[in-house]
């Protein structure tokens, strides 16, 4: 068990102290696992979270880090002390413990992951979680689930497991904008050229560089927030954008296709699951308009 921070630790699942010393005392776990502890591991702490993820790039910390954040501060702001564990104490803890010390003391990723490695030498995420926690960090150190940041990660990691399954789960789907009544004002509305069906929102385009399909993609990369729109963007003449609630059907078991208006059938443009970037395409060409 090594102190991190007074009141805060970090260990595997070992939980001898480093110097060989007795074990302080600890309020509360923070457990980082592929399966829930038992009764004998959570013993002795008034309180518990436990975070479900493999020690793997694909595993995701990143949705889950508002939460590990949350749990710490409330532990150790009430005078209490709160231990991060992990099965061998170098990775998914010290993702989390990283995530604590950007939030709380306004460290960059590498300030925080630079601090824990001197206490803790050992201490070695994989690189998942590194790129994670630098997504972490453009985003604020805060969880934005409307962030184009959110949505490339979030479509990506689903991505990559999806094609085992029957189908994208139902969260990932933006909402379909002929659905909503009221649309927020800075979002402008996109509809089929020939039947004026409402189609996506603004803010369900992702950035990319300009290029024909998935070919305009460099795997993990996130575009700067502002990037929408800049220079360079200009003469391209598809949209990237997230999938839509009216797509389900068309996106089921198919590993590419056409893209139909969903009232009219004339032709939107094309999807595309591509096993090397790891990611669903969906791209929607000029028959659009505003």
């Amino acid at each position: 068990m090594v102190p991190v921070l007074p009141q805060l630790y970090l260990s595997g699942a070992d939980l001898g102290s480093a110097d060989g010393s007795e074990k302080p005392a600890v309020t509360a776990l923070l457990q980082v696992d592929s399966e829930p502890p038992g009764a004998a591991a959570l013993a002795g702490f008034e309180s518990t979270l436990f975070v479900q993820a493999l020690d793997c790039p694909q595993s995701d910390l990143l949705s889950r880090l508002d939460e590990c954040v949350a749990f710490l501060s409330q532990v150790l702001e009430g005078g209490g002390s709160a231990l991060v564990r992990c099965h061998a104490g170098v990775s998914r803890s010290v993702a989390i413990v990283t995530a604590y010390l950007m939030k709380t003391n306004h460290l960059t990723f590498q300030e925080a992951y630079a601090f824990v490695q001197a206490i803790k030498p050992d201490a070695k995420m994989n690189e998942g979680f590194e790129w994670q926690l630098q997504l972490y960090e453009k985003m604020g150190c805060k969880v934005d689930v409307n962030s184009i940041i959110y949505k490339q990660y979030h479509l990506e990691n689903i991505a990559e497991n999806c094609l085992e399954t029957e189908g994208l789960p139902g969260h990932v789907f933006a909402i379909d904008p002929n659905t909503v009544h009221q649309i927020p004002n800075h979002d402008i509305l996109y509809r089929c050229r020939k039947c004026r069906r409402l189609l996506f929102r603004s803010s369900s385009i992702l950035p990319h560089d300009e290029g024909k399909g998935p070919a305009a993609f460099a795997h993990k990369k996130v575009s700067e927030p502002g990037s929408l729109g800049r220079a360079g963007q200009t003469n391209c003449t598809s949209y990237f954008i997230e999938p839509v609630q009216w797509m389900e059907a068309a996106l089921l078991g198919v590993l590419e296709g056409q893209l139909l208006c969903p009232k009219c059938a004339s032709k939107l443009g094309s999807f595309h699951w591509h096993d090397v970037f790891g990611s669903l395409f969906v791209f929607l060409d000029a028959h659009l308009s505003f």
